[in-house]
C-alpha cells in the first residue's frame, strides 16, 4: 500500500481584531486575549470601561473559528460562532503561526510607553507564549482564569519577564484552577526565580468588573 505522507504549506491569513479608546507614544496599551469559545469582539465588551483618550484596548481574535451550537441541520445566521486559539492537532504550527500573527499585530500598532498584555482562560497560554517566544516585551503581563502552559520553557520565561511585571489573577470560585495545578505553577515560577503577584477576587471563570478596576487603576 502506498504511504500516506504529511506535509506542510505557509499561506497569508486575514486576522480580525478590535480596538476600542486612542492613546499616542506616552498612552496606555492593552492586549485581551480571549478565552476559547469567545470571540474578540464579546471579549472586548468587558475591557470598554477602560478605555479613553489615554487608553487604548485591543483585542485580536484567534485565527481559528467553529460554530457553537451542536443543533442538526445547518447553520444559520442566528447560530452562535465563537474562536480558539489552537487545538493538539499540529500544535507546533499553530502556536507558530499565533505567536507570528500578534507580533505583527504589535508592529501595526505601534510601541507605547505603557504596554500590558492580558490573557484570559485560553488565552493565558497563548499570552504566555507570545510573551516568550515572540518580539513583544510589555511592561506587565496579567494571566486571569487558567495557569501557564506546562511546556512552556522557564529558562526562557525567566529571560522573558526580566522587565515585566507578572500578575496572575484567579476567582475563589473558578471551576478551571484547583489547588494542586495553583501550587504546581507557583513552584514552577519560584524555581524559575520569576517575581509575581496574586490577585485573588470573589467569583467564577469570568472578567470580574472590581478585580479589573483594581488592575487599571
Amino acid at each position: 500500500m502506498t504511504e500516506v505522507t504529511k506535509h506542510h504549506l505557509e499561506v497569508t491569513r486575514t486576522a480580525r481584531y478590535y480596538q476600542v479608546g486612542h492613546c499616542d507614544q506616552e498612552g496606555e496599551l492593552w492586549y485581551v486575549l480571549h478565552g476559547y469559545r469567545q470571540t474578540a469582539s464579546r471579549f472586548l465588551s468587558r475591557f470598554r470601561t477602560l478605555a479613553n483618550d489615554l487608553r487604548m484596548v485591543v483585542a485580536p481574535e484567534a485565527l481559528n473559528r467553529f460554530y457553537l451550537g451542536s443543533e442538526p441541520g445547518r447553520h444559520g445566521p442566528e447560530s452562535m460562532v465563537g474562536a480558539t486559539w489552537m487545538t493538539r492537532e499540529d500544535r507546533e504550527f499553530e502556536i507558530q503561526d499565533y505567536v507570528r500573527y500578534l507580533d505583527a499585530l504589535a508592529e501595526g500598532v505601534g510601541l507605547v510607553s505603557s504596554t500590558t498584555v492580558l490573557g484570559f482562560s485560553q488565552g493565558v497560554a497563548t499570552a504566555a507564549r507570545w510573551i516568550v517566544l515572540g518580539r513583544i516585551q510589555p511592561g506587565r503581563l496579567i494571566l486571569w482564569g487558567d495557569c501557564l502552559p506546562p511546556d512552556l520553557d522557564m529558562e526562557l520565561a525567566s529571560k522573558a519577564l526580566k522587565h515585566t511585571e507578572l500578575v496572575i489573577v484567579r476567582g475563589s470560585e473558578d471551576p478551571a484552577l484547583d489547588k494542586e495545578s495553583t501550587m504546581n505553577e507557583e513552584e514552577r515560577l519560584k524555581r524559575a526565580g520569576i517575581t509575581y503577584q496574586v490577585l485573588v477576587y470573589s467569583g467564577g471563570h469570568e472578567i470580574d468588573p472590581r478585580a479589573l478596576s483594581q488592575l487599571s487603576a
